[in-house]
């Protein structure tokens, strides 16, 4: 007896149907309305859209489960995905930037207004890639703290940023009255 021989299975195709399992006791408008408001499903088709000519026909479901991972991982502190994705795009810019140059430079001299769109360009993809940079350094330096007054004296010091209130020095006792912060009047030893 002779075995027959299977034809090569297909890879399943993307699907553009969402599925997300409700918690006990949710309805499916709350369900619905859960995933709209977190952002995840808008973005997801967005990947799905914008990276079907590249990575071919991507599912709903797993673009949503791919960036909630991301979402999950960020909010751990873990931002090595997203520098990753920075220092990609700085990459893929600064490649538009140079062949908009490289085109500049091929029309200089008798296209004239292509030789000015061109630069246009890449000086657009040099901005933004520059820009790219910045964040990821701002990024991985964490940010930069601005003090809006510096006092330096030896001994101690009050430093008032903004609106305050002194509190009494009995407030162990319970007695948390806040009092005003006052000006005091300057007088010439009259009283």
């Amino acid at each position: 007896m002779t075995k027959r021989k299977t034809p090569p299975q297909a890879e399943p195709t993307a699907s553009r149907t969402l599925h997300h399992v409700a918690k006990p006791g949710e309805t499916r408008q709350q369900l619905i309305a859960k995933v709209a408001a977190a952002g995840m499903l808008e973005n997801a088709a967005t990947v799905q859209a914008f990276g079907k000519g590249t990575m071919g026909e991507i599912g709903i479901t797993e673009a949503v489960h791919a960036l909630r991972e991301r979402a999950d991982a960020v909010s751990k502190g873990d931002l090595s995905g997203a520098e990753a994705m920075l220092v990609a795009q700085a990459s893929s810019l600064n490649a538009i930037f140079a062949e908009m140059a490289r085109r500049a430079a091929a029309n200089m001299g008798e296209y004239l207004s292509a030789t000015e769109t061109y630069l246009r360009l890449a000086l657009k993809a040099q901005a933004q890639c520059r820009a790219t940079l910045e964040t990821l350094a701002t990024i991985q330096a964490g940010p930069v703290v601005i003090a809006r007054q510096a006092n330096i004296a030896h001994g101690p010091q009050q430093v008032n940023n903004g609106v305050s209130s002194t509190v009494r020095a009995d407030a162990r006792a319970g007695n948390s009255e806040p009092l005003k912060n006052e000006l005091m009047e300057v007088t010439d030893g009259e009283d």
